[in-house]
């Protein structure tokens, strides 16, 4: 065997796992098709980074009109979008170079190219050289981890060609003046208030009866009602029949018959399972919907020697639970590193969604819990922000606690309102410990800040 581990993916399960079983003393080989410029998956290179990197963008030209409520007057800085592309650009390859050195430093063999299993304990890298043509390395390792991820997924429909997904936004050029933004998860209400707030004339189409489906209801009306007040012209229950190219741009034909006409579309429908090429289904590994891997307990397929971790098993498609589950197969495999071998969990998830304003979320919603509790109470409390009363935007915030109201322990935890995943995170760690309702009352709060309502909310608004 060339490696007692060879990992394919240099996303964040990917090198987690990579790194950490070679730190184990395990020899380690990893593929990534890209080189360089592709490790961090994902999270590093189109996703999680370089879109907070446009929220925060975005966020400036907010804070630059509410500056005015406080006494700053002057010229309206201008966006430079290219300039904005570049830096970023410029971090996303630092970061990659970073991936790189940790790899390296912890004696991780890189193999540059495209994988595709030829047996159970066999991988083909593919290499391409400078006429094209490929050439074909093997690989034999005694256990093989499929780290690919995740891809965006853009249904068929006529004038599918003229679409982009979330892999292309970033480095738009230039700038569109319209952009239509379809789908009603988080990625596309990311994406279209994101733009919005760039200063982009944002159209966001979804084919439901309201966005962020799976999030408590109440945090997703509350937010669509927030986005419309800041001009986002969101169209719920609106669907797409073909999308075509005309002289002053892209029409966009919907089903109620109506059109939109913008300078680009954005489809964020959801992604997929990234298992094209791999040779999965020649070598037996047995898949589930729309190709997402099948794997135990421990993440193994069932073809013994073969793993799998991350979006390409579609359990919880966030990149700490990647990160999670990485180091639960190495802890299985390899043993753990001085404490009990670590196992991956999907209760108590806190979510963000960097919208603006953004959502935060950990636990139950409370429809969830009136499946699989018993009587509840709901605690919430909707209210502008301290920031608000002299910057004149009419932002909200909205908080809200579901509590089991047998045990008292608070089960879900949301709120709607500036720095809600800075928020959520500390209270993440109060619900793993199985906080009450009462700690919670017990708990002073900082004051002022948007925080302290969740420790001062005192009568229920409802009881179910």
């Amino acid at each position: 065997m060339d490696f007692d581990l060879l990992v394919i993916g240099g996303g964040s399960g990917g090198v987690r796992a990579a790194r950490m079983a070679a730190q184990r003393g395990v020899r380690v080989g990893l593929v990534e098709a890209l080189g360089r410029q592709g490790l961090g998956g994902t999270c590093v290179n189109v996703g999680c980074i370089p879109k907070k990197l446009y929220h925060y963008a975005a966020h400036y030209a907010e804070a630059a009109d509410e500056a005015r409520g406080y006494g700053w007057h002057g010229a309206h800085a201008t966006l430079d979008w290219g300039e904005l592309k570049r830096r970023r650009a410029a971090e996303i390859d630092r970061l990659n170079g970073v991936y790189e050195q940790l790899l390296r430093n912890a004696g991780v063999t890189l193999l540059h190219g495209w994988a595709r299993l030829t047996d159970a304990h066999t991988v083909q890298v593919a290499t391409l050289n400078a006429d094209g043509s490929p050439t074909h390395q093997t690989w034999r390792a005694e256990r093989i981890l499929i780290a690919t991820g995740g891809t965006p997924y853009v249904p068929h429909f006529r004038g599918r060609e003229h679409v982009i997904t979330s892999n292309e936004v970033f480095d738009l050029d230039p700038l569109p003046a319209r952009l239509v933004v379809v789908g009603g998860g988080y990625i596309a209400c990311e994406f279209a208030s994101i733009f919005h707030g760039l200063g982009v004339q944002v159209t966001q189409l979804y084919r439901g009866e309201q966005i962020l489906r799976g999030f408590d209801d109440e945090v997703r009306h509350f937010l669509a009602d927030q986005l419309r007040a800041k001009g986002l012209d969101l169209r719920l229950q609106t669907g797409v029949v073909a999308v075509q190219r005309e002289d002053d741009g892209l029409h966009v034909l919907l089903e109620d018959g109506n059109r939109v006409v913008a300078d680009a579309v954005l489809y964020a429908t959801g992604r997929v399972p990234n298992v094209a090429g791999l040779g999965l289904e020649e070598v037996g590994v047995a898949q589930g919907a729309q190709g997402a891997i099948i794997v135990n307990e421990h993440f193994q397929t069932n073809v013994p020697s073969i793993y799998a971790v991350g979006d390409v098993v579609a359990r919880a498609q966030l990149t700490p639970v990647a990160l999670a589950e990485a180091m639960a197969v190495v802890d299985h495999l390899y043993g753990a590193a001085g404490a009990a071998p670590r196992q991956a969990r999907y209760d108590l998830i806190p979510t963000a969604v960097f919208t603006l304003p953004s959502v935060g979320a950990v636990g139950l919603t409370e429809a969830q819990a009136r499946q699989q509790r018993g009587r509840l109470r709901i605690y919430r409390s909707a209210f502008r922000p301290l920031r608000h009363t002299l910057s004149g935007s009419p932002e909200r915030a909205l908080v809200k606690l579901v509590v089991d109201d047998s045990s008292d322990q608070v089960v879900g935890l949301h709120m709607v309102g500036p720095e809600a995943g800075e928020i959520v995170q500390g209270f993440a760690v109060a619900m793993r410990c199985g906080a009450t309702k009462a700690q919670f009352d017990a708990t002073l709060g900082i004051h002022p800040t948007l925080a302290e309502e969740f420790v001062t909310l005192r009568e229920p608004v409802a009881r179910t």
